[in-house]
């Protein structure tokens, strides 16, 4: 691969491992969005978490709140501290977009920052893929950094990547479109712990299936 073309996202988050749990860790929005499911959801859920890199914070809180998790990440390395650091749930390494899961089996999905790597008809795929996926009045957690970008190069904690988004009315219509109620909305700034990172446009969108 052309290096100007970025990493794939399981590159990129190999390299980057528990590293990236440090950087984003203390982020109160998906705190906050964590506990706004939590208050949702009925004892022993399924929650299917896309994404779920090194299991904390989100496989993590839903786990111990005694929720049934599934996490999926296509880094092997985030899937191996996944699964040493949340034994209480189930990791599998694997792209959601290929991953054949039985429709209307979860309760929940939580998909924080996980399709900035994908193009947008990608996104737009997976989302409509995520409704089927979830019982009728289920819920969707969803959050990206809200750019009008797609396929542009950026250096992201030291790795370069293609990163792809929406504008945050584009991105709340895509979302709308593939079938889901927003319910909920928080935005902000966040700036990770990492040396050199500015801060960073944040949108949290908390919906229901419709």
């Amino acid at each position: 691969m052309d290096e100007d073309q970025g990493l794939s996202a399981a590159t990129v988050f190999d390299a980057l491992g528990a590293e990236y749990e440090r950087a984003f860790a203390d982020s109160a929005t998906h705190h906050a969005s964590l506990r706004w499911l939590l208050d949702r959801l009925a004892p022993r859920s399924r929650v299917l978490d896309v994404g779920c890199g090194t299991g904390r914070p989100t496989a993590r809180t839903l786990a111990d709140a005694g929720h049934d998790v599934l996490g999926v990440d296509v880094s092997p390395v985030m899937v191996d501290l996944a699964a040493r650091q949340v034994p209480g749930a189930s990791f599998e390494c694997a792209d959601i977009r290929g991953l054949p899961l039985e429709e209307r089996s979860f309760d929940a999905i939580c998909v924080y920052f996980s399709l900035l790597q994908m193009s947008r008809d990608d996104q737009s795929r997976l989302l409509r893929k995520l409704g089927r996926l979830l019982v009728p009045g289920g819920h969707l957690v969803v959050a990206t950094v809200p750019l009008d970008a797609e396929g542009v190069g950026v250096v992201f904690m030291g790795q370069k990547v293609r990163a792809t988004s929406f504008g945050a009315e584009e991105f709340t219509r895509l979302v709308a479109g593939a079938g889901f109620t927003v319910m909920w909305e928080q935005s902000g700034l966040f700036t990770p712990a990492h040396e050199g990172a500015s801060a960073e446009p944040q949108l949290f969108l908390h919906c229901r299936r419709t």
